[in-house]
């Protein structure tokens, strides 16, 4: 990139101004990491729209790192955006409104410039494919108080919720753990998802009608799509993304239920894709396309020139047996065996049935109809969530690297 075409992704771009924050802490926006050097003090040239940002603070040493901690943000050409470490919470912070004022100042006249890593654009095409459906609404309605997303605050929030036995499992090592955090209970923490119920119950509805309401969901998704999303589709989109980004960047146990059952309504639904929202579901099935080739994704490259390593996002065995594998079984079979079906939405399940077989190395075909039973009490949850090595080394010295298992680190918190 010549330098006057830096210095406008600079000048246009957003900026993440972080202060005093430790060496060996985790900093990542979207798809990529910085791991913190002594000159590090944050990321510009952040293109607009919607971003995630997070990070993990480290002990000394740098191998030893705490869950977690995320926020969205929307960013606006130019914007920045100022936080400082807090050494007591071990935890960014806002400033006040003339602090952040002035720095931000600072950073339009360039003092920091040296010391910010620059966004990489090439990463760019991978994030707005799985975020094109969130925007500074999705953010607002479904954020924390706070706004802070971190398992380390969700052992209460989702103790009542997991279904199977590693969920159960992982929430018990939460809720026990040292790195689960001691919350006032009058102040909701949790993210404000929209509740699906996994199962349709209704005293007006007896015997054939209501079994059929929970065998085909359509009705169900008709109700939530009006009266949670004011008939908005790209709104139901949204969430799917923001739960599946938290989940997988934030690590984030609440977020995953949320994206599991999202996809699992939607997945549940034999009328809708074929007849009332075959437009809806051909979206639906681009957006979990694009969230599952990018986590089972074993490389990244790079257009810069740095060195680079393997990244696992997500342990493929998570899917091997999973709920997904039952439902999309099912639900291939719905749409490649219609006698009538939409041309989009017909062409992306071809895709999304031949990225799973290829990743997973899975049969989908069903085989009979015992096979395309599904109990989900019995599936298995994720007993691992994401994984990382260092996958880069920008040009000044600060290591690229994703977080370690989610799973190593309640392993340690139970010990």
């Amino acid at each position: 990139m010549d330098p006057e075409t830096a210095l406008g992704f600079v000048k246009h771009g957003a900026t993440l101004l972080l202060l005093d924050v430790p060496p060996h802490t985790l900093v990542g926006i979207d798809t990529q990491m910085f791991s913190v050097g002594p000159a590090f003090k944050g990321i510009k040239m952040i293109p607009p729209g919607a971003h995630f940002l997070y990070y993990s603070p480290s002990n000394r040493e740098g191998n030893e790192f705490s869950p977690i901690i995320g926020f969205f943000v929307d960013a606006s050409p130019s914007e920045v955006f100022v936080r400082q470490w807090d050494q007591q919470e071990e935890r960014l912070v806002k400033l006040s409104e003339d602090e952040e004022e002035r720095y931000s100042q600072a950073v339009k006249s360039l003092e920091f410039d040296r010391q910010l890593g620059p966004y990489t654009p090439s990463h760019y095409g991978d994030w707005k494919r799985l975020s094109n459906y969130i925007t500074k609404s999705t953010i607002e309605r479904i954020e924390p108080i706070g706004g802070e997303i971190t398992v380390a605050c969700e052992s209460e929030i989702v103790a009542n919720i997991p279904s199977t036995p590693t969920e159960r499992a992982l929430a018990e090592q939460l809720k026990n753990g040292k790195f689960s955090r001691s919350v006032d209970k009058s102040q909701r923490r949790g993210s404000y998802y929209t509740p699906i119920p996994r199962v349709i119950k209704n005293k007006a509805i007896h015997g054939q009608e209501l079994t059929s309401l929970n065998l085909d969901k359509t009705q169900l998704l008709e109700s939530i799509l009006i009266n949670h999303y004011g008939g908005s589709e790209d709104l139901i989109l949204g969430e799917l993304q923001f739960a599946f980004i938290a989940f997988l960047m934030g690590q984030s146990l609440e977020a995953f239920l949320q994206w599991k059952s999202l996809v699992s309504l939607f997945l549940g639904c034999t009328e809708a894709p074929l007849h009332t929202r075959s437009q809806l579901f051909t979206k639906f099935i681009k957006v979990i396309y694009y969230q599952l080739k990018y986590g089972f994704q074993k490389e990244h490259t790079s257009t810069g020139g740095a060195e680079k390593g393997t990244l696992t996002l997500l342990d493929e065995s998570w899917l091997s047996d999973s709920f997904l594998h039952h439902l999309c079984k099912d639900f291939f079979s719905l749409v490649l065996e219609a006698p009538v079906v939409n041309g989009d939405l017909l062409s992306w399940t071809r895709k999304f049935k031949e990225l799973l077989e290829d990743t997973l190395g899975r049969d989908f075909q069903q085989k009979n109809a015992v096979d395309g039973m599904y109990c989900e009490e019995d599936d298995e949850a994720p007993e691992r969530f994401i994984g990382a090595k260092d996958i880069n080394k920008s040009d000044g010295g600060h290591a690229w690297c994703l977080v370690q298992w989610i799973g190593s680190w309640l392993d340690r918190s139970s010990t």
